[in-house]
């Protein structure tokens, strides 16, 4: 198996470069590997490799085809990410693709699968719109969409109590989605919670004092609970905001779910909640115990949010295929739609009107004794049922 993992993880690019078989699988991974989400897309690599392992219990094969992986760097610039899956579908001859990181780049990359006529499996970008306004009927998505996100966030704060609530965004599709995801979550499910400010800050923001001095001002003299919270990609903003003693207005600060390097820098807020996609140690299921073995004997570290959505997206590969009986196009997009299949967060179906993946999300509280790679206790398992998803009209 050692020799598997080092053909497959670390040289899945180089596999792509060697001859073919004309029975191999083909199947494009394009993420954002260079620039601000460079840890995000190279987890979902890892994950979608040893999620492939797994299933095919270490043949990388599928019935007698190989499977061949063909890893693309999109850099986060859409024009890129639309060009490479041109080159997937076209040069390569995928007979599907996955990807990508960043909401602005999977939305560029829409139209590209609809002409082609190929299978697009987004993850792990969440822009609603991907699988909302902007969909067609080649795009399935394993990620979870930015309203899933905010139904999970909605169902982190108190029910029944006055709230009032300032949000902080990342000004991008992702960011300005989020929060527009949020607002409507909480009409959904906690009415009594209002978003009464916002702001959307760049990424490679510096200075946070302006944006955190009027949201301050915004909830300091609001009745009830009064709570700042956070859709953000990257490094965190969080811990400027505590610099600047939120708790003298009575604020608490909500930052949501991150990958593990981000809420390590967390663990002295004992008792903040929030929800979340993934973490490692809250589902209970045997794909999931072997991939926090392996990941953690491989990596010495538990596998961390996007890992699991790298994964969840082989799983979609593999079970699509499977049930398919092969990859042509038709058959595949018959045999995801409605598919459930396993994935170590738990099962995930595609639903049939605009296929995205409905999931149990979780929320989480801050442990009182935390510390890097232990910080969160389950509160509660969001099931996927209990989460009011729109199906979105088609643009």
């Amino acid at each position: 198996m050692n020799g598997l993992r080092t053909a497959f993880l670390a040289g899945a690019a180089t596999i792509a470069a060697g001859a073919a078989s004309a029975q191999d699988i083909k199947v494009c991974l394009i993420a954002g590997k260079t620039g601000p989400l460079e840890a995000y897309a190279k987890q979902t690599e890892v994950g979608f490799m040893m999620g492939l392992e797994f299933l095919t219990k270490g043949t990388m094969q599928i019935g007698a085809r190989k499977i061949q992986v063909l890893v693309k760097d999109d850099q986060l610039k859409p024009d890129r990410g639309k060009a490479l899956l041109e080159e997937c579908y076209n040069d390569d001859k995928a007979d599907l693709a996955v990807g990508t990181t960043g909401s602005p780049v999977a939305l560029a990359m829409l139209p590209v699968a609809e002409e082609a006529k190929r299978v697009l499996i987004v993850e792990p970008a969440v822009a609603d719109s991907i699988t909302g306004e902007k969909r067609n009927r080649y795009i399935f998505r394993t990620g979870r969409s930015s309203y899933q996100d905010a139904l999970a966030a909605a169902a982190a704060i108190p029910a029944n109590e006055d709230v009032s609530i300032g949000m902080l965004g990342l000004d991008t599709a992702f960011g300005r989605d989020g929060v527009k995801a949020f607002k409507q979550a909480l009409g959904a499910m906690r009415p009594k919670a209002k978003v009464v400010a916002e702001e959307y800050a760049a990424g490679n923001t510096a200075d946070f004092a302006p944006f955190a001095e009027r949201l301050f001002g915004a909830l300091k003299d609001r009745p009830g609970k009064r709570i700042i919270g956070f859709i953000w990609a990257g490094a965190h903003p969080m811990a400027k905001f505590v610099d600047m003693k939120p708790e003298r207005f009575n604020i608490a600060l909500a930052p949501g779910g991150n990958i593990l390097p981000a809420m390590n820098a967390w663990k002295s807020f004992a008792g903040t909640e929030g929800g979340i996609y993934y973490y490692y140690d809250f589902p209970k299921n045997p794909m999931n115990d072997w991939l926090k073995a392996e990941y953690r004997k491989r990596h010495g570290a538990p596998p961390d949010f996007f890992v699991a959505g790298g994964f969840a997206a082989a799983s979609a590969v593999f079970n699509g295929i499977t049930k398919a009986g092969g990859t042509e196009t038709e058959k595949l997009i018959a045999a995801l739609e409605g598919l459930t299949f396993e994935t170590p967060k738990g099962p995930m179906t595609f639903r049939k009107e605009d296929h995205q993946a409905l999931q149990d999300m979780f929320h989480w509280r801050i442990k009182k004794d935390a510390k890097d790679g232990d910080l969160l206790d389950l509160v509660a398992t969001i099931p996927a049922k209990d989460m009011p998803l729109p199906v979105v009209e088609k643009k």
